[in-house]
């Protein structure tokens, strides 16, 4: 089947496509034939080396989420699982490939009505976005501030967040990026030297560049304010300490709940979805075999919204 390995860690160019055995799945395992592929910037940031939630062994093919049609099932599985469509995390690696063989525990069913590669799109992002309203408890009429709010996660913050009756404020980084920012009550520039005057004061953060951003998004809280940093797309995590935020009155959120509460969380995302109340952006779609250039996009801050791989 056709893969892309990653043999050492570097710029996109190490993104290699190639070739790997076909998987064949073990007890309670599934095979998946892969539609789409979910890529993340955290994804970027392994490739490089850089800081990241982990530093996978080499080589590796990369890829942590995937949607598609199951095609084989093992021993102790439901054959009538095979035909369904669904989305998947693979455990940490081998996304980006044809296909994928996964525990058969760990495949959602995309509800009836939703378009696969949305499916996708919502996997990753639209768990965690359902997970930081939930653990921020968005309240009618807080003034909540989503930065990257042209991303993927950020995009459905907005909605989730207007759903839930705040005010919201979307920033983003240049003309291009705000443009696309839609659904927020207020938009701001953050690489604006005056964002924060812009932007005012908010009784809710969610910090999903981190750096000089996600630090001055920390001064503009309220007492009682609480902020969530989830990302760290401006290359560092806010400076930030639980001594700041106390003097101030401040909530850092910094757990989003357990595996049991991920899956709750996916599957709200998927069920809103499906009924039309959460719509995903896929700005863009790559082939397989060029992931290196969706990596390329990425870095270059030129996307918006999520950005899927097609094998």
């Amino acid at each position: 089947m056709r893969v892309v390995w990653m043999k050492e860690f570097g710029g996109p160019e190490v993104l290699v496509p190639g070739e790997a055995p076909d998987p064949v799945p073990g007890h309670g395992q599934v095979v998946v034939e892969v539609a789409f592929v979910n890529t993340t910037f955290v994804e970027t940031q392994m490739r490089s080396g850089g800081p990241g939630p982990f530093r996978p062994e080499l080589p590796i093919v990369p890829g942590n989420g995937v949607g598609g049609v199951i095609s084989a099932v093992g021993a102790g599985v439901d054959p009538d699982l095979a035909g369904q469509r669904v989305v998947t995390s693979t455990g940490g690696s081998g996304g980006y490939a044809q296909r994928v063989a996964v525990a058969a525990s760990a495949v959602f069913p995309v509800p009836d009505g939703l378009a696969l590669d949305a499916a996708v799109a919502l996997l990753a992002d639209g768990r965690t976005a359902t997970a930081l309203v939930h653990a921020t408890s968005v309240r009618p009429g807080d003034r909540v501030l989503v930065e990257a709010a042209a991303g993927g996660v950020g995009g459905l913050l907005v909605q989730l967040t207007k759903a839930a009756g705040a005010v919201v404020v979307g920033a983003a980084g240049g003309p291009a990026k705000v443009s696309q920012v839609l659904g927020a009550d207020v938009v701001v520039d953050y690489l604006a030297p005056d964002w924060t005057s812009s932007a005012g004061e908010v009784d809710v953060v969610f910090d999903g560049v981190g750096g000089e951003i996600g630090t001055a998004a920390f001064g503009l809280l309220r007492r009682g304010g609480r902020m969530a940093s989830y990302g760290l797309a401006g290359g560092s995590w806010s400076e930030v300490s639980e001594e700041d935020a106390a003097a101030r009155g401040v909530t850092l959120v910094r757990s989003l709940g357990g595996p049991e509460d991920m899956r709750t969380f996916t599957k709200s995302a998927l069920t809103e979805a499906a009924e039309g109340r959460l719509v995903p952006l896929i700005g863009q779609r790559f082939p397989l075999a060029q992931a290196s250039d969706a990596h390329t996009a990425m870095e270059s801050r030129t996307t918006v919204g999520k950005t899927l791989l097609v094998p």
